[in-house]
């Protein structure tokens, strides 16, 4: 069975990738649809927080009201074209091209440490590539570190060969981790580092590994968070960011402004919210990065507990499904992939949303298809190809 081709059983021969990608009888009847209706849903509800939160922002739209609408809906379309293409390439495909796109990522994050890296929001985590448009190679990192792990876990079971991860095996899937992980954390982009250990984590609790090595990689993390704080690697606006969790009192104008305007901006949403485009705080620009790492607070504030909560009832839905399909495929390999991707979202989600209302620190993080930019949304959408294609290509008995 190859990426390109497939047979569907009792619907004739194998066919090629575009009739696979558009027949009735075969993508049609595998696809999950609650996925990529929620995550729809989610993008065209970011886009309407987008446009709330930047549509008087002059200083930043270039003033044109419409500038981030319209580019936010380009990427969404971007993202699902991605989408698309991943799911007509097959991840069985996209497995033998791993070592390829490891090696374009892991150079792309160094070129973020050379000149052309570029530093936004207080991150040296960018690339500035014309246009007014750049990149953000760690939100990649984090797809080549699911696929890279789960070539190596999953090589020897799916043949057959063995029915866990052996520990050398576990070795090197950690190695290949942990090289992408220790550039961005030199960035440093500590939000995305966060996200990239979770990924660890929940690809090796979905691969069989002794949890041995889960329990030792959560002992050697809370060793490494320590070591870097001590160490001095952490920029001061990150420490800083770290004391205003511990401390929502310290300096209230300062490290603290962002998370108190937030809990403000969704505290005075009540259930259903002010009304789109009639919220005070995001009127009023109060709110730090709205578009961005705070959008939750423009449908706190502007949708009420009943918005907000559907955005959560939709990330639901697609840890739910998600979690579904990796249960049903027959294959390790699919098994983690899924897995990973499942750790990635929930975990983005839960600290760009508790970070809104004061339960996580502030890390920078995009809330999965609602926030506004590009890299971060292609990189989503790819993830929901990824889960597509494990969905299509498990046998129907499944």
């Amino acid at each position: 069975m190859t990426g390109n081709s497939f047979s569907v059983s009792g619907y004739g021969p194998q066919r090629s990738g575009w009739t696979r990608l558009f027949a009735r009888d075969s993508l049609a009847r595998r696809l999950d649809w609650p996925i990529l209706f929620s995550a729809i849903a989610l993008s065209l509800i970011g886009a309407a927080c987008v446009y709330s939160a930047t549509r008087n922002r002059t200083e930043l739209n270039q003033g044109d009201p419409y500038y981030f609408l319209f580019r936010h809906l380009l990427n969404t379309g971007i993202g699902f074209a991605l989408m698309i293409g991943t799911v007509w390439l097959g991840h069985r495909t996209l497995r033998t091209a791993v070592p390829i796109l490891y090696g374009i990522s892991v150079l792309l994050i160094l070129l973020v440490l050379t000149p052309l890296g570029a530093t936004i929001n207080g991150a040296h985590a960018w690339i500035v590539v014309g246009g007014g448009f750049s990149l953000q190679p760690s939100e990649f990192v984090k797809i080549t570190i699911i696929l890279g792990m789960a070539m190596l876990l999953a090589a020897r079971v799916d043949a057959g060969d063995k029915a866990h991860p052996d520990h050398r095996t576990v070795v090197q899937a950690l190695g290949l981790a942990t090289v992408p992980i220790l550039i961005v954390l030199l960035m440093p982009d500590l939000g995305s580092v966060m996200v990239m250990v979770v990924i660890v984590l929940g690809v090796l609790l979905t691969s069989g590994a002794s949890n041995r090595w889960v329990l030792g990689l959560i002992g050697t993390g809370a060793m490494g968070a320590i070591a870097v704080w001590q160490l001095g690697v952490l920029d001061e606006y990150q420490i800083n960011r770290f004391a205003a969790f511990a401390n929502p009192e310290l300096d209230p104008a300062g490290v603290g402004y962002n998370t108190n305007q937030a809990r403000i901006a969704i505290g005075s949403g009540g259930l259903l919210g002010t009304g789109l485009f009639k919220g005070s705080q995001t009127t009023g620009q109060f709110v730090p990065e709205q578009q961005t790492d705070f959008v939750f607070t423009v449908a706190g504030e502007e949708l009420g507990f009943l918005g907000a909560g559907l955005i959560i009832l939709l990330l639901g839905v697609v840890l739910w499904r998600a979690c579904r399909i990796a249960r049903e495929t027959t294959e390790l390999y699919g098994t983690i992939v899924a897995g990973g991707i499942i750790a990635w979202f929930a975990f983005q989600a839960f600290e760009n949303i508790g970070m809104t209302l004061g339960i996580m620190p502030v890390a920078g993080l995009p809330l999965p298809f609602v926030s506004y930019g590009g890299s971060s949304m292609f990189a989503v959408w790819v993830a929901v190809g990824l889960l597509q294609s494990i969905r299509v290509e498990r046998p129907m008995s499944a």
